[in-house]
């Protein structure tokens, strides 16, 4: 897995907003590689009737 200049810098500009710190050039492309990585291995996409049992717990909970 590559990420073009562009999504490195992205990440960067992200990454020091949300930490306030500044990655180099080779810290952003690693930390985003395995963060891309992390997300293809855990991200399932839901059918429209999990998404809707989904929503009806949540406006269940949100009343407790």
């Amino acid at each position: 897995m590559q990420l073009t200049e562009q999504q490195i810098t992205k990440f960067q500009a992200i990454y020091k907003t949300r930490f306030n710190k500044q990655l180099s050039r080779k810290e952003a492309l690693e930390k985003g590689i395995k963060l891309a990585r992390m997300m293809q291995i855990i991200y399932r996409p839901i059918t429209k009737e999990q998404y809707q049992q989904l929503q009806t717990r949540n406006s269940q909970t949100e009343n407790l």
